[in-house]
């Protein structure tokens, strides 16, 4: 099944189309790595714990825009990319910003690491065994998902990105505005 899901994210990877010419033509600076599918893809449940162990779902964002961002404590791009993921939060707060801290990740090492970054509005949640992250095929880190309100993939960055910029914002903004 894994390796079905990886195939599958392969193939729209490399296929990506974008879905509005109007989308993609804001995107400029990091946002030009951002993957615009042509039709929306379905997203796997999984449990996502809190730092006091509780349990989430994706399905608790359904109705809102969100910036699915997955990445770890031990990756230098994630340090780079998060206080403007903290910066998108505080600037759209229409749209959930989603980190998850995928694979091997203390809670005290995330809390220590959300701190030095100055990140103060977001969420902690993890995925311990990584299984939302390979489920989607991710294979390197961070990794940010857009997903519609629906629940489902609509665009895929690999790398870091500011998504603090102008270009991110007018991105984001457009999809929400169903452009």
């Amino acid at each position: 099944m894994r390796k079905l899901l990886v195939v599958l994210y392969t193939a729209l990877i490399l296929g990506a189309n974008a879905a509005s010419a109007d989308v993609a033509s804001l995107r400029d600076g990091d946002m030009k790595k951002l993957m615009l599918w042509e039709a929306p893809v379905a997203v796997p449940e999984a449990v996502l714990l809190d730092a006091e162990d509780g349990e989430h779902s994706l399905a608790e964002f359904k109705g809102k825009w969100v910036v699915l961002n997955f990445w770890a404590t031990w990756c230098a791009p994630c340090r780079r990319e998060m206080p403007s993921l903290e910066s998108l939060q505080t600037g759209m707060p229409e749209i959930a910003v989603v980190p998850v801290a995928t694979g091997r990740n203390a809670v005290a090492g995330i809390r220590r690491f959300f701190e030095e970054a100055g990140v103060k509005t977001l969420p902690i949640l993890r995925d311990p065994q990584s299984e939302l992250a390979h489920a989607m095929g991710v294979m390197g880190l961070p990794v940010t998902v857009i997903l519609n309100p629906e629940g489902q993939e609509v665009a895929r960055l690999i790398g870091d990105a500011d998504w603090s910029s102008e270009s991110a914002k007018a991105v984001l903004g457009a999809l929400a505005a169903g452009q």
